[in-house]
């Protein structure tokens, strides 16, 4: 039954509230007068401010490195074209391809590889700090068992998803998994996105991209992310092929999310 208002409060409740048990999306808010109540307007602000955080907080690279050191994971450090955070944001291609000393440092790593993994910032240097390791660590033994030859890992600063392709391409891989940040939204400011890319060249597509989304607490779990990143790994590499042709026939009691959508402003 659809709760009746009550006129002696200032705030008048949306007669949908109960909806919010069941999604966090900010619905059924309410109203006082003609504007938002104002807990829903301080949340708001609250989340915004989070969000703005986590695009222009820079990750902290040495921490990573040394958290992932401490779980038997050396990574090698490279930048982008962009010189800092503001050019990032500013222009979208420099964050697409490396810097001449990136590209030059990968050149004594090249060899013959299935798989290059590669960690970028991305949009959200807090959904790095927070997730890459423990995801990183769901999906080593899933590749040991599968008997991949992988790639030294690599850290990029204020990159992008298609830089990805060029550090691929520059090791000697067959695969790329990009690691990334994604776009904060308001109630998921942490949100993680992994991109699998067969045979990565400087001119590939979203298209040939496949994707997971929303891996953080309140979406799609490292275990879940594992498994379906274990199943298009195989796929791929058994198929020869990424992005829309390839389909996510897994268990669709894996994961929450489905693979085969990209998210824009990458």
């Amino acid at each position: 039954m659809i709760d009746q208002p009550d006129l002696t409060d200032p705030v008048i409740t949306n007669p949908w509230g109960m909806l919010r048990r069941l999604t966090p999306a900010r619905v059924a808010l309410g109203r006082a007068g003609g504007s938002l109540p104002t807990r829903p307007q301080l949340d708001f602000q609250l989340a915004h401010a989070r969000a703005r955080d986590a695009v222009l907080l820079p990750l902290d690279f040495s921490a990573l490195g040394a958290e992932l050191a401490a779980n038997g994971m050396a990574s090698l450090n490279l930048e982008s074209a962009a010189s800092d955070r503001a050019s990032y944001l500013r222009r979208p291609d420099q964050g697409r391809r490396l810097s001449t000393t990136s590209l030059a440092r990968l050149a004594h790593h090249r060899g013959r590889f299935d798989l290059a993994v590669v960690v970028v910032d991305g949009l959200s240097s807090l959904a790095i700090s927070s997730h890459v390791v423990p995801m990183l660590l769901a999906l080593q033994p899933l590749v040991e068992q599968a008997g991949w030859q992988v790639a030294p890992l690599a850290l990029v600063a204020n990159g992008r998803v298609a830089v990805g392709d060029q550090v691929a391409l520059a090791l000697g891989a067959r695969m790329a998994m990009v690691l990334i940040g994604e776009r904060p939204g308001l109630s998921s400011p942490d949100s993680l996105g992994i991109y699998l890319t067969y045979n990565p060249q400087p001119d590939t597509a979203d298209s040939g991209r496949n994707c997971l989304s929303n891996i953080h607490a309140n979406g799609m779990s490292y275990t879940q992310a594992a498994m379906r990143c274990d199943y298009l790994l195989r796929e791929a590499l058994r198929r020869g092929l990424t992005g829309v042709d390839l389909k996510d026939d897994s268990d669709p009691d894996v994961g929450v999310v489905g693979a085969n959508f990209l998210l824009p402003g990458r």
